[in-house]
Formats: C-alpha cells, sequence, structure tokens
C-alpha cells in the first residue's frame, strides 16, 4: 500500500476531486486546498458544476475534457464503485477512495484494469510520510 500510496502522490499531477464543491465544512474542500498548495492540479467533480479554489468544476468526470491523472473520491461507499468505474472509463491512472470510503469489489475491478488504487487513506495525511520532498 505504502509503494501505491508513494507513487500516486508523485506520479499524479491532476486530480479530479469527487465531491468537492464550495463548502468549506466538507473535507473534500481542505484536501484539495492542500493538494493544490503541493502543486496538484485539482479539478471539480459535483453536480453543480461550481468553480472551486479558482478551478472550473464538472458535473461527471466524463465531462472533463482533458486528461485526469488521479480520481479522487469523496462520496458514501455505496455510491463508490460506480465512480471508480468511470475513472477506467475515462483512462485515469490512479484512484483514491477518502477515509471511511471501501468497496473490495471496485478495488478488484480497478486493478484489474490496470489503475493503481488506495481505499480508506487521506492524501494529505498520508503525505508528509510518503509524499515527494
Amino acid at each position: 500500500m505504502d509503494a501505491d500510496i508513494r507513487k500516486i502522490l508523485a506520479d499524479c499531477s491532476t486530480w479530479a476531486v469527487v465531491g468537492l464543491s464550495n463548502n468549506t465544512d466538507r473535507a473534500a474542500y481542505g484536501v484539495a486546498r492542500f493538494l493544490q498548495g503541493r502543486g496538484k492540479r485539482i479539478v471539480p467533480v459535483h453536480p453543480s458544476a461550481e468553480t472551486v479554489h479558482g478551478e472550473q468544476g464538472y458535473a461527471s468526470l466524463a465531462d472533463i475534457p482533458f486528461p485526469v491523472d488521479c480520481v479522487d473520491v469523496f462520496v458514501r461507499s455505496e455510491l463508490a464503485g460506480e465512480i471508480a468505474d468511470q475513472a477506467v472509463g475515462i483512462n485515469a491512472r490512479a484512484v483514491w477512495f477518502q477515509l471511511g470510503v471501501m468497496d473490495q469489489d471496485a478495488y478488484t475491478r480497478t486493478t484489474a484494469a490496470g489503475l493503481t488504487m488506495v481505499m480508506n487513506r487521506c492524501p494529505a495525511i498520508e503525505w508528509a510520510g510518503l509524499g515527494p520532498s
């Protein structure tokens, strides 16, 4: 798992953050700001397609008109598998399920499709020990 985390944090520059809106009380808002502060491009993905942290939002992964490296998932576990499948569909390189988000079947499908995947972790927490220096 640590090797996968290290790889994603180092190699993925464009992060689609699913569930990101301008609600400052949500974890996605702070994590997206953290990633942006580490040089990552964040792409808000939310039904409202809001612009967040200065980045244009999109209603779905399929609406994003450029390549995405990592899909960072801030939705309930029962919805996360569909997002992982969509990440495969847009040729993302990695999927990251946030703390509390777990779906073993989605993990199996996503990694079988060749993507790197992390579940139940947070990149902002993992960065200190495993992120690029």
